[in-house]
């Protein structure tokens, strides 16, 4: 839990994080196959707080969606450099996805009901990163991999077809939904983010001081 209370638009900003987070997490994976573990973790991890008591809480604390608020900032601004152009597309294709996700309940219980047979391998999942994101690849496989929208996941050919590193992608793209769908709880909506920008930039930079990130 954090020190104080959080405002409804750092609590908006925290849940944004999550999904700038997961959609970094991907464009890295993609390109170079490699991942920073203490941002993967609490990523993948919050698809197994399903009774959070904040939204502090979904990531392990505020620290855990630093590289999250660091790619939120910059979007925020505006200091889109070329490189951060697939990251923008997946933050905006996951916030895209998560309302399709949202209109099949069926779908949502079947999700919920396979996270909840998974999340004991969550308990140890420093030694089984590749096991846990291998169960949750499957979820995401059988459940929207068969909406009409996908989400196109660009990079190296030789990263994007080795088989762990695309269980890994499909893992961030279904916590990228949960933290798009968390921010929709929390009152958040695409038309905001335009009317609210310098609002929920001041938050995402409130949060990010002391954590060394701008």
């Amino acid at each position: 839990m954090s020190e104080r209370e959080l405002s409804t638009l750092e609590r908006q900003a925290l849940a944004l994080a999550g999904v700038a987070q997961a959609a970094r997490l991907v464009d890295q994976i993609s390109r170079t196959g490699s991942y920073p573990l203490e941002f993967l973790e609490p990523t993948v991890h919050s698809l197994f707080e399903f009774e959070a008591d904040s939204v502090e809480d979904v990531f392990g604390g505020v620290p855990g969606v630093k590289l999250g608020l660091h790619n939120l900032s910059m979007l925020l601004a505006n200091r889109q450099a070329e490189e951060n152009r697939d990251v923008v597309r997946y933050v905006f294709g996951l916030l895209y996805l998560e309302r399709k996700f949202s209109t099949n309940p069926e779908m949502m219980s079947v999700v919920r009901s396979r996270l909840e047979h998974a999340s004991f391998r969550a308990e140890h999942f420093a030694g089984h990163v590749h096991e846990l994101c291998h169960s949750i690849s499957g979820i995401y496989q059988d459940t929207l991999s068969h909406l009409t929208f996908r989400i196109k996941v660009t990079g190296s050919a030789q990263h994007l077809q080795n088989p762990q590193n695309a269980d890994l992608i499909r893992a961030l793209l279904l916590a990228g939904i949960r933290s798009a769908y968390l921010w929709r709880q929390l009152g958040g909506r695409r038309w905001k983010l335009l009317l609210q920008r310098r609002k929920l930039l001041r938050a995402a930079q409130n949060l990010s001081r002391g954590l060394g990130v701008v």
